[in-house]
């Protein structure tokens, strides 16, 4: 395992009683999640998905060597991870969100503001994480119009003036809920 995986999804729980489980896909298209060979979880376990089909939000897959619901029970909660390099190539204007982290963020006239620090997922949409120069963080949806340049070639993302100014408000937050 390395530093460079990415998230699929996560186990959510056992279904029926032959060790399917319901998995929470962060794939673009959900059942994609069975679709890059071997996952891993945190301990090193590797599994592989089959049978994968939608149900509701959910897609349900078997896990080979998973034959009944106290062993699929067993592993609720377990993210399911892929090495980037086992991952396709993007085509134009499509990207990792890890091979995003640790970019430098602008305004939309050229100063740098933070570095990227990860993504979040809180329900409500995709959050970037900027890493701030006085030591904190903040939160700006990643959204076209918060985010709407994303420049892997350059290295960079350029913030809108709306996305600059939630990211000085969350700032501002933070600062007086934890002053130094």
């Amino acid at each position: 395992m390395t530093d460079r995986q990415i998230l699929l999804g996560r186990i959510l729980g056992p279904h029926g009683l032959k060790g399917e489980v319901k998995i929470k896909s962060f794939t673009a298209v959900p059942l994609d999640v069975a679709s890059y060979g071997l996952v891993t979880v945190p301990d090193g376990r590797r599994f592989k998905l089959a049978n994968a089909r939608m149900q509701g939000d959910a897609v349900v897959a078997a896990i080979q060597g998973i034959t009944g619901r106290t062993a699929a029970e067993a592993l609720k909660g377990l993210e399911l991870k892929v090495e980037r390099e086992d991952l396709p190539e993007t085509t134009t204007g499509e990207y990792y969100q890890t091979d995003l982290v640790g970019l430098p963020v602008f305004n939309d006239e050229g100063t740098e503001l933070g570095e990227v620090k990860g993504f979040q997922h809180f329900g409500a949409g995709d959050l970037v994480e900027i890493a701030l120069p006085s030591g904190r963080s903040s939160f700006v949806p990643f959204a076209n119009s918060m985010v709407p340049i994303v420049d892997i070639d350059e290295g960079r993302l350029v913030l809108s003036a709306t996305g600059v100014a939630v990211l000085a408000a969350g700032d501002e937050q933070q600062s007086r809920e934890c002053p130094p």
